[in-house]
């Protein structure tokens, strides 16, 4: 298969693929006009690639997952332990997002949101105060 005929099975653009080429995470054959000739395991490794990205799983815990894949005599603890890694770090940005949340949720509550230039949303941006810096004598 071509490059072409792979990006559309996997899903994946082409400069992805040439991309996970360089990197080493695909190694297609070449034919003598230098053309890539890929394989079915080829294409089985991109869409198994694709589906990891798409659940967030980093490029480095991509190619750990993929060697775990192709070895057979692997131990599902191994890949256990990558995916609960991922999924702390999963968890630990949602609580960061729902913290987020939370504090502007607040802040656009208590913004009168009205002709006044009182804004709580600005005070709360302006962690060191506008009165501090930039001043006439700042400058």
């Amino acid at each position: 298969m071509n490059i072409g005929d792979v990006s559309r099975l996997s899903g994946l653009p082409a400069k992805t693929i040439r991309y996970y080429e360089d990197i080493g995470l695909v190694r297609p054959l070449r034919s003598e006009n230098g053309y890539r000739a890929f394989r079915e395991t080829d294409l089985h490794k991109l869409a198994f690639l694709g589906r990891a990205r798409a659940l967030g799983f980093t490029i480095e815990d991509c190619r750990a997952l993929l060697a775990l894949y192709e070895d057979e005599g692997r131990e599902s603890a191994s890949v256990k332990r990558i995916a609960q890694e991922h999924l702390t770090q999963i968890d630990d940005k949602i609580a960061q997002l729902q913290s987020m949340r939370a504090t502007l949720a607040h802040l656009v509550h208590a913004c009168a949101g009205d002709d006044r230039p009182d804004c709580p949303i600005l005070s709360d941006l302006d962690v060191l105060g506008a009165k501090s810096c930039c001043g006439p004598d700042d400058a």
